[in-house]
């Protein structure tokens, strides 16, 4: 696992070593082991390691065939020593151990088609000195990042944005389409980021750089239209098992200590469980919870582990708002706002003190339907049949409503569900069950000249979603929501969430339930073996391993990451948030209106409704601008000069 970055320069000036070095400076947390630099003329690529499998001879980058190709690659290829294996039979000969190197075989043989042989998450840079090239590429679901600048001088790319700003030249003028995406969303999507000149190379996407110009092409989707495996569902769930024992079986291989976050949810309960049955030794498993009981899920972990006979380490947040907060913000590097971050950067950082690999359960709700809102989703359709004059009286009562404790109060979910279901579109449907601010939300909290700035643009959250219910619409009903959350929610928000995290504390993170061969199996399973009825999330994953699961794992509800923003607003945050979102420096920018803040401020403090999302969103992107944009940065942690 490391961090990557890299020029190549236009006009036949060559790259700069000294700003290459300062450009990898800048992602020292992704890899503290080592660092490497290759500046050929016009080129430079750098990386940091952290250094997980064949910690002797792994050095990056690393040339082949001569010196013709030379790569620098971020990730893990879990299908490598089968790879080697292959290659060498067709007379490939290696100098290290490693599986960035059978990436460069695989390229010299097939070149951007070497990617549909990798198994894994990978982000990766390699040039060819001969065709003068530049070939990057991403992995399937998106778990690595990687950005790039396409400028008049240079074409530059790297793990995290900060990276590029060493370049000269390139402007950090915000994207307002970006902020009103994220008040949305709680992120940024691909191929957007926050800055005008800057993208994301979008998942599952290869990009090549030659003659002056990137050519970018999609190498992978979910297998819309398939058939299934089998149509049944015992057999179905043999499957599952069976390819999830493999998939847990190969991100278990690594020469540094091994564990698992432990959640005590069913997701990382099963990957425990089948680590447990593969592993001669105990399974050192990590917890994390809050002192607010209905937050903490520390019990449901304990039991797993105990059933296991793992060695198990638990630890509770007591949040350290002022230290950790603007470090937060620094290393997610664009507004980002979705409150699990904290407790995911403290079990990361945890963690790092016993283990250097981590793997977890993320991608079990977006396989088999865990999230609430996909029973909610199939629950209004029977809303569909309802002439418009009752929408429009539900919509009104719901308004009615009041919000208390927030998101697990029934109250806020009831209204919630209401305002989504009494819309007959299923993409306005869907971002309104997700979405912190909703559209008319949006439309009185932005000041006029802000509103004018966004022009057409407003809305683009809304369009961008619609687009993607628009390339599944063939699937069934479950299985168009898995898509849109695989496409959407998962690569874009969880995945940089998991990625900043573990990054953040040179922690490598791995996810089984992601194995793109687990994914395609499953998605092409009917939906409604995932989602059974209104009640029955991922039911079929739960029979799948329902002798593995104590009975109060196997029966409880999908609770979440959550936080208890709600008090802390009212409690520890409440200066915090006064001083930044309220200042007169924050009211400058020209994004808000003043009183419609105060409002949603008063409105919290009250109690009268729980804006905890709401605040929260505002208070990331008001710390982005401060730790990004204007120098503050947390201490130990490093800036471009």
């Amino acid at each position: 696992m490391c961090g990557i970055c890299g020029v190549v320069m236009r006009g036949g000036k060559s790259a700069d070593p000294d700003l290459l070095k300062k450009a990898n400076d800048l992602i020292r947390h992704r890899g503290p082991d080592d660092e490497g630099f290759f500046v050929d003329g016009p080129v430079g690529l750098a990386m940091r390691r952290l250094a997980i499998i064949d910690l002797n001879t792994g050095h990056q980058p690393i040339s082949y065939a001569g010196g013709r190709y030379t790569i620098v690659f971020n990730g893990e290829i879990y299908n490598f020593l089968e790879l080697r294996k292959e290659l060498e039979e067709r007379g490939h000969r290696f100098a290290t151990k490693t599986d960035t190197e059978a990436i460069l075989a695989l390229y010299q043989e097939l070149g951007p088609d070497c990617v549909l042989k990798l198994r894994g998450m990978f982000a990766f840079a390699i040039w060819d000195r001969d065709k003068k090239s530049l070939f990057l590429a991403r992995d399937r679901v998106g778990k690595k990042p990687l950005v790039y600048a396409d400028e008049p001088g240079y074409f530059a790319f790297g793990s995290e944005l900060r990276c590029l700003f060493v370049w000269p030249g390139l402007s950090r003028e915000v994207r307002e389409e970006a902020v009103d995406q994220f008040l949305s969303l709680q992120y940024i999507p691909s191929p957007g980021t926050i800055y005008k000149d800057v993208r994301k190379l979008p998942p599952g996407c290869w990009l090549l750089y030659e003659n002056g110009k990137a050519l970018i092409r999609r190498y992978w989707d979910l297998p819309l239209g398939g058939s299934p495996a089998t149509r049944d569902p015992r057999q179905a769930q043999r499957l599952v098992v069976d390819k999830l024992k493999e998939a847990v079986r190969l991100r278990m291989l690594a020469d540094v200590p091994l564990g698992a976050f432990l959640s005590g949810g069913i997701d990382s309960s099963v990957v425990v469980a089948l680590m447990a049955e593969q592993s001669s030794r105990p399974v050192k498993t990590f917890s994390i919870g809050f002192e607010e009981e209905r937050f903490s899920e520390l019990r449901f972990a304990k039991e797993v582990a105990a059933r296991y006979g793992c060695e198990h380490t638990e630890f509770v947040v007591k949040p350290e708002m002022a230290e950790i907060l603007p470090k937060l913000a620094w290393h997610y590097g664009e507004p980002y706002a979705d409150p699990s971050a904290l407790p995911s950067y403290y079990v990361s950082r945890e963690t790092r003190r016993y283990v250097t690999v981590a793997l977890n359960g993320d991608g079990g709700d977006e396989n088999f339907a865990g999230y609430i809102r996909y029973m909610a989703m199939n629950l209004a359709r029977y809303f569909d049949a309802l002439p418009a004059p009752a929408r429009a009286a539900l919509r009104a009562g719901a308004e009615l409503l009041p919000e208390y404790n927030a998101p697990y109060g029934f109250t806020w979910r009831l209204k919630r569900f209401l305002r989504s279901a009494v819309f007959a579109d299923l993409p306005r449907r869907h971002l309104n069950m997700v979405a912190y601010f909703r559209e008319e939300d949006k439309a009185g909290l932005y000041t006029p000249q802000f509103q004018a700035r966004l022009g057409s643009q407003a809305g683009s959250a809304q369009r961008y979603v619609a687009q993607l219910f628009a390339r599944c619409e063939k699937e069934d009903f479950v299985n168009r929501l898995l898509y849109v959350d695989f496409k959407s929610y998962l690569p874009e928000c969880l995945m940089t969430k998991v990625d900043i995290a573990t990054m953040a504390t040179s922690l490598e993170g791995r996810s089984p339930l992601l194995d793109h061969e687990f994914i395609e199996l499953v998605y092409n399973l009917p939906g409604s073996w995932k989602l059974k009825g209104l009640r029955g999330q991922k039911w079929l994953l739960k029979e799948a391993f329902r002798d593995r699961l104590p009975e109060t794992i196997y029966k409880r509800g999908k609770m979440g990451f959550g936080i208890p923003l709600g008090s802390w607003f009212r409690g520890p945050l409440k200066g915090f948030w006064e001083d930044r979102v309220l200042s007169g420096k924050a009211l400058g920018r020209g994004y808000f209106r003043e009183e419609a803040l105060r409002r949603i401020w008063n409105e919290h403090q009250s109690g009268g409704r729980d804006h905890g999302y709401r605040l929260w969103a505002l208070l990331m992107l008001e710390l982005w601008h401060e730790s990004c944009l204007e120098g503050g940065v947390p201490a130990g942690e490093t800036t471009v000069a």
